[in-house]
């Protein structure tokens, strides 16, 4: 069973949840996707990002981080924990993304696989499909 949704400026975040954050983030991305790449960018910290996720305990189930690319949402890290996966936490955390992003424009980058998931969020594709990391992505945007 999960809780609620959570969000935390990084300042915000305890130790142990980050810890488990980006722990699911290597699981997920480097690990099980096979993309060696620098995880931690610097942005995760910036003043203005959030950090949404969902946990069962100290588990972490589902994450995603919002940053602010001058006035525009961009979506990012959005990850589902193995376990976790076809249980609709994915649906539920970019709800929950979309309520705090409100009526401001946001962007994103879905991995190729994913756009059909996003477009049911109201993002279209804004441009050609392209590799990063090895990996199909589409880059998306949803209008205010």
């Amino acid at each position: 069973m999960r809780t609620q949704a959570r969000l935390a400026h990084f300042r915000d975040l305890d130790v142990t949840t980050l810890y488990a954050i980006l722990r699911l983030r290597t699981d997920v991305f480097v690990v099980e996707q096979k993309c060696a790449y620098g995880d931690l960018d610097g942005r995760d910290t910036e003043p203005a990002t959030r950090h949404v996720w969902f946990a069962d305990g100290d588990d972490i189930r589902a994450y995603l981080r919002i940053l602010d690319d001058d006035g525009v949402a961009r979506i990012g890290r959005v990850v589902v924990a193995p376990a976790a996966r076809g249980t609709g936490v994915a649906g539920e955390l970019m709800t929950q993304a979309l309520t705090i992003i409100g009526d401001r424009p946001s962007v994103l980058e879905a991995q190729a696989h994913l756009v059909g998931f996003y477009a049911k969020f109201g993002y279209q594709q804004t441009g050609p499909e392209y590799l990063e990391d090895g990996i199909p992505h589409i880059p998306m945007r949803r209008a205010a």
